[in-house]
C-alpha cells in the first residue's frame, strides 16, 4: 500500500469520526464562551452563546453532509461542558472535560505502551486493514510506539499546564491553553509528527 493511499485512508477514517468540522467546532466554542463571559460577565448566558453558535455550525453540518451523529456528539460535548459551567456558576468549569480529557487520554496512550498495543498501531492498522497493526514487525512496532509517545508526552504537557490554571482559578488563561493545547493547533502538530515517522513505515503497493 503506498504512502498516498494510506493518506487517503486515514483522511477518510478522519472525516467518518467528524472531520475538521468537529474541530472547528471544538475551537469555536471554548473562544466563543471565553469571549461571551468575559463581555457579558454571566456564565449561563456565555454557555448558552456558546451551544447557540455550535448548534448553528451542526445544522449547516447536517444540512450540507446529512450525517446527523458527528454533529450530535459534538453538540452534546458542549452542551455538557455548558450545563457543567451553569450548574455550579463557575465560568472555568466550562474547561473543566478539556483538562479531564487530556489526563485520561494520556492514560490510555501510556496504559497502551506499557502493555505493547500502542493506540497509534491499533488506528493504522484499521486503516490499512491489517490485523493488529503489523504488530509482530518490530520495526513497525518501534514507530508505533514513538507516535503513541509523542501523544502521551502532549497529554502530559496539557494536563501539566491546565490543571494548575484550572485550580487558580484562571478562566481566560486556561480557555486560552485549552484551545491551544487540548484543541486543533497541537493535535496537528502530533498527526504531522506522527505522518513523519511514518511515511517510511508505508509498504509498497
Amino acid at each position: 500500500m503506498s504512502l498516498d493511499v494510506l493518506t487517503r485512508k486515514s483522511l477518510s477514517l478522519f472525516d467518518a469520526v467528524g472531520g475538521w468540522r468537529t474541530v472547528v467546532e471544538s475551537v469555536v466554542s471554548r473562544v466563543v464562551f471565553l469571549v461571551a463571559s468575559l463581555l457579558t460577565g454571566r456564565v449561563w448566558t456565555a454557555a448558552l452563546i456558546a451551544v447557540g453558535a455550535v448548534a448553528v455550525l451542526a445544522i449547516v453540518r447536517v444540512w450540507t453532509d446529512r450525517r446527523p451523529w458527528p454533529a450530535a456528539i459534538g453538540l452534546a460535548i458542549v452542551g455538557g461542558s455548558a450545563l457543567l459551567a451553569g450548574t455550579t456558576g463557575q465560568a472555568i468549569d466550562f474547561y473543566l472535560p478539556a483538562v479531564v480529557i487530556q489526563a485520561a487520554q494520556g492514560a490510555v496512550f501510556l496504559l497502551s505502551m506499557l502493555v505493547r498495543w500502542p493506540v497509534v498501531g491499533l488506528v493504522v492498522g484499521a486503516v490499512r486493514r491489517e490485523r493488529f497493526g503489523r504488530r509482530h514487525d518490530p520495526a513497525a512496532r518501534r514507530r508505533y510506539q514513538l507516535c503513541t509517545a509523542v501523544f502521551v508526552v502532549k497529554c502530559a504537557i496539557a494536563t501539566a499546564v491546565l490543571m494548575p490554571l484550572y485550580v487558580a482559578g484562571q478562566t481566560t488563561a486556561l480557555g486560552i491553553a485549552a484551545t491551544l493545547l487540548g484543541g486543533a493547533p497541537s493535535a496537528g502538530a502530533c498527526l504531522y509528527l506522527c505522518w513523519r515517522i511514518l511515511r517510511e513505515d508505508s509498504p509498497a503497493a
